[in-house]
């Protein structure tokens, strides 16, 4: 069974992460395909993108499972690959719409954050642990979505908030129950096909701030800091 679902109807591409079993977590064959079928989008007509989950949360995060299997080398790639895919979402000429559910963690959290719009149902909650384990990830794109200090008080608490916390503080756009979701897709569809979509790109080039190189070097310097395994354990042992 595949681990995304991609599904098209004209304008209108939906990515579905489909690991149930598994919350969702963000594996390597998970992040490829998110990656390839964000890239695809650029060229099949897709004015509007959706990601949401299958199971009971959009995204626990970073799948942690075998980490310790994995040389730290590994575990920088994915990690790189991550961050690769958030670029590719937060700089997308076209709009992208994600809704999320349940407990929602890390990289899920920070995919989330990387979308246009961000809907979420009344249950969801988040949490952004990763400086726990000394990885720096989004940091800016969270800044520039709801502000520097409250993405820094976030991320320095590392504590969980509710979808109305995050609706009050910009990190969600929409909270709304199941049964709306299909009309705040509708609606910005509707939006999203406004523009031609040279124009709409354009727009986007001219309106998002570009720190991809940055964000990079940052995530890899903290990733490939010495002694990435021991903080991760360290940090599961904790939590």
């Amino acid at each position: 069974m595949s681990s995304l679902i991609v599904t098209q109807s004209g304008t209108l591409t939906r990515l579905t992460l489909n690991r149930p079993d598994k919350a969702n977590a963000l594996n390597a064959e998970l992040v490829d395909a998110l990656l390839g079928a964000v890239t695809a989008a650029h060229s099949d007509g897709t004015r509007l993108l959706v990601l949401q989950g299958e199971g009971r949360n959009f995204s626990a995060g970073f799948d942690f499972g075998g980490y310790d299997e994995q040389s730290e080398s590994d575990l920088l790639l994915r990690f790189v690959r991550i961050e690769q895919l958030l670029q590719a979402l937060y700089h997308a000429p076209f709009a992208t719409l994600a809704i999320a559910y349940g407990k929602n963690f890390g990289a899920g959290a920070d995919l989330f954050v990387a979308a246009s719009v961000r809907v979420a149902a009344p249950d969801a909650s988040f949490r952004m642990p990763g400086l726990r384990f000394g990885l720096q990830l989004g940091t800016r794109r969270l800044a520039q979505r709801i502000g520097a200090e409250k993405a820094r008080a976030i991320l320095a608490e590392s504590r969980s908030f509710d979808a109305m916390a995050a609706r009050e503080i910009g990190f969600v756009t929409h909270v709304a129950e199941q049964g709306y979701w299909d009309a705040v897709v509708a609606k910005e569809l509707a939006r999203a096909i406004t523009l031609e979509p040279d124009a709409t790109a354009r727009l986007h080039a001219a309106t998002v701030a570009d720190t991809r190189a940055a964000d990079l070097a940052d995530l890899v310097a903290s990733a490939s800091h010495p002694g990435l395994k021991a903080r991760i354990a360290e940090y599961r042992k904790q939590s």
